[in-house]
């Protein structure tokens, strides 16, 4: 392959670590957009008078702690190991996705849970002018949010919030890696979109009944999710470097639609009645010769992308005359536990060709 000397032979590559800080080879690639991480740390300056001093000296320019922070956003890929940056994002306990029946489709159900003991090692490639390749090992990383987008002519993305505990510029650089024929969700896959239903799971698989389709034109979905970590945990005979970040909030799922003022009684009514719903939002297709993720032609297994929020409430919903043009409408929800026990907050859930996280 040809070497550039700008982002073009940028790469990032990630693995998931057997304990929490300590570094591991990184061997997932993820073709991102942007990232945005950076080494951190606490410098102070000594403070004291020193008679006839009257600049700070360098000699009492000292280094205090490390922190490291940033981010990451790719485009939501059909396959590619995207179960992997869910299972860190949402704290899920699934650790390998699930044959379907006799084919060569995988699935994976991704739920909220804890941060504990997860963390990612990952490594960013960042391009000299002369080609080199330099490579910055970020270890004891974790995911303090996420945040799904996706709008009309557009990519659906993942922006990813990390957070982690130190930097290694002496690693060697991993080779990257990549999923081959990996495809991306766009609006136009945005093929399922319910409201109202009953939801139940089994077997730990959470699916809706009797949902509506939404007849609301909406045209933008923004979704994020926040889990609270403990991120300052420094201690004496730690060197200035972090201890894991363990959850230490209630975490918050949350959601805006942006689009048409098409239906008042399906939304705003919701609203105004502090009335729950359940939400599902399904994106599928198959790969560009028509194939499902068993390899059949428009087969019964398309790669998906799902959501299913068994609770939510809309939290705010605005409808107001702009002019002239079609009456515009935001909604706001939040997603909620829903006291049943055995349903998630939340649920992603993907079908594709991964046989790994």
């Amino acid at each position: 392959m040809p070497a550039f000397g700008s982002g073009l032979s940028s790469q990032v590559m990630v693995a998931a670590e057997s304990t929490v800080g300590t570094a591991v080879t990184t061997t997932t690639g993820y073709e991102i957009l942007t990232e945005g991480m950076q080494f951190v740390p606490t410098d102070l300056d000594g403070t004291g008078l020193h008679s006839g001093q009257q600049y700070e000296r360098v000699s009492r320019h000292v280094r205090s702690r490390i922190d490291v922070n940033g981010d990451l956003e790719v485009e939501h890929t059909d396959k590619g190991h995207m179960a992997l940056l869910w299972r860190h994002a949402l704290g899920s306990t699934l650790t390998v996705p699930v044959v379907i029946g006799a084919t060569t489709a995988y699935e994976s159900y991704l739920v909220p849970g804890s941060h504990s003991a997860l963390g990612l090692t990952i490594q960013t490639g960042e391009v000299q002018p002369d080609t080199t390749v330099r490579p910055f090992t970020w270890s004891g990383c974790k995911l303090p949010q996420w945040d799904f987008s996706v709008s009309d002519g557009q990519v659906a993305k993942l922006k990813l919030t990390v957070d982690a505990w130190n930097l290694d510029t002496a690693a060697s650089l991993a080779t990257a890696s990549y999923t081959a024929g990996a495809g991306i969700f766009t609006f136009m896959d945005a093929s399922t979109f319910k409201i109202g239903g009953t939801p139940s799971t089994t077997a730990g698989k959470t699916t809706v009944a009797s949902g509506v389709a939404m007849t609301t034109l909406f045209n933008s979905l923004t979704l994020t999710g926040v889990a609270p970590l403990k991120q300052d945990r420094y201690g004496l005979g730690n060197s200035g470097v972090k201890k894991e970040q363990l959850d230490n909030g209630i975490p918050m799922i949350t959601g805006t639609l942006g689009g048409e003022f098409t239906q008042r009684t399906e939304i705003f009514d919701l609203y105004k009645s502090n009335t729950q719903t359940t939400l599902q939002l399904d994106f599928t297709h198959f790969d560009g010769a028509g194939k499902d993720a068993g390899g059949v032609n428009a087969g019964p297994n398309p790669y998906l992308l799902s959501f299913i929020f068994p609770a939510v409430k809309f939290t705010s919903v605005v409808a107001n005359t702009q002019g002239p043009d079609v009456t515009p409408q935001t909604a706001a929800f939040k997603a909620f536990d829903d006291g049943s026990g055995t349903n998630p907050v939340m649920q992603v859930h993907l079908v594709s060709t991964d046989t790994t996280l």
